[in-house]
């Protein structure tokens, strides 16, 4: 088996790496449960590659990501169910319909336009996917009967959190503007103190996941998308603290041995110098 461009010598791999008698018994053994951590961390590393601005590492990233869905149309080829072929056919037939200004007659002035065609195709489709359910004597609803039952559980919570809210303001569920969003963090973050000075821990997660939403809400009204804010946050945390070790090993000092007020002066050096 040598490596090849052709995405077909990738399904062949799969495909022998699943083989019950002479594949691989780890991969043999996978199921769709087992590998979806790995799906999900795949398209993490990708993220994470664009991030960095590493092209060498999205190059690989991307494979690792494309390898994940050949190892899921495998083995729903293995119990008769579809294959590669017909993911991509799905896909394609897809991105066709809903750009009728592309492959099409249609016309959008603008990308503000644009969306709106794919979301009314989308919902038609939904409409169309329900009635095909209905006739094969399934739950209309493979996600939920509710309005909002259709935004994936799978999703990140933050990023959850967004398409939840989205998705209700789309039917008037929502605040007109950003400052009283401001005043309701302020009464969830009391609420929080309150669940916190009874000791009721299953109340102070509640109340704290509260107060998270409401800081979605507040970023979402900003026009700030809060996954890519944190993620920001959390790489200045990393910088910093890379500070301040690094600091602390030119002196010869260790972040075991230093007190939390020499960090915290390290920090501080660190935070001045951005």
């Amino acid at each position: 088996m040598q490596p090849s461009k052709d995405i077909s010598r990738l399904i062949q791999i799969m495909a022998a790496l699943r083989d019950p008698a002479s594949g691989c018994p780890w991969d043999i053994e996978q199921n769709f449960d087992s590998i979806v951590p790995y799906t999900i961390e795949e398209a993490y590393e990708v993220a994470d590659a664009i991030l960095r601005g590493d092209f060498d590492d999205l190059r690989q990233e991307l494979g690792d990501l494309l390898l994940q869905v050949v190892y899921h149309a495998q083995m729903a080829k293995e119990i008769g169910e579809f294959d590669f072929g017909d993911v991509v056919e799905a896909v394609t037939t897809k991105m066709i319909r809903r750009h009728p200004h592309v492959f099409g007659d249609e016309q959008a002035r603008g990308a503000g336009m644009a969306k709106g065609m794919w979301e009314a195709i989308k919902a038609e489709e939904k409409s169309e996917k329900r009635s095909a359910r209905l006739a094969r004597g399934l739950d209309p609803e493979d996600h939920g009967s509710g309005f909002l039952d259709g935004v994936p559980i799978a999703f990140p919570a933050l990023t959850r959190a967004l398409k939840l809210q989205e998705k209700a303001a789309r039917v008037g569920f929502d605040w007109k503007d950003a400052g009283p969003i401001l005043d309701k963090i302020e009464e969830e973050i009391g609420e929080l103190r309150e669940a916190m000075s009874k000791g009721e821990r299953a109340a102070v997660q509640d109340e704290f996941g509260d107060v998270l939403f409401a800081l979605v809400n507040f970023g979402r009204h900003l026009d700030l998308d809060s996954e890519a804010a944190l993620t920001g946050t959390n790489e200045k945390f990393r910088s910093r603290f890379h500070h301040v070790e690094r600091a602390l090993r030119e002196s010869g000092r260790s972040l075991e041995e230093a007190s939390l007020d020499q960090m915290e002066e390290l920090w501080q050096q660190a935070k001045k110098a951005e």
